[in-house]
């Protein structure tokens, strides 16, 4: 299954670059309008804002929701994975889970940082877990 990732800093695409025999496809502000005609995971990192009574993601992750809108890019799309730093408590992993409710597509994983090497081990049994048909089980985001 592709992997199709955004990545600011570089945090994601060192995340992307450890993950074994995938291909990869990077959004970026430059081209985030590319098609995609196949299943594929989203992995997205979050930079949000948030006051006492709004959060939202932050405009450098709009390449990202420009991608999702695209075509049938969202269709496509069987789940995301979030990353982020926990110690933003509240909006961690926002803009995964602002895609997630918009798309209405499934969290499936996240992760701080450019991720463990346990993080990464799971990962790669997920997209081979995926690639031989499992099902996602939308109501709490597990494979069965």
């Amino acid at each position: 299954m592709k992997i199709v990732y955004f990545s600011l800093t570089g945090q994601t695409r060192r995340f992307v670059n450890k993950l074994q025999n995938v291909e990869a496809v990077e959004i970026t502000a430059d081209a985030p309008d590319v098609e995609l005609t196949e299943p594929f995971l989203l992995i997205t990192p979050s930079y949000a804002e948030e006051t006492p009574t709004v959060s939202h993601s932050q405009d450098v992750v709009d390449p990202v929701f420009e991608f999702m809108d695209w075509g049938l890019n969202a269709a496509f799309c069987r789940g995301i994975i979030g990353t982020g730093n926990k110690n933003f408590a509240g909006i961690y992993i926002f803009t995964a889970k602002e895609l997630s409710a918009k798309h209405q597509i499934p969290i499936l994983y996240d992760f701080e940082f450019n991720g463990t090497p346990s993080d990464v081990a799971y990962v790669e049994k997920l997209i081979q877990r995926l690639d031989a048909g499992a099902k996602i089980k939308t109501s709490n985001n597990q494979l069965k």
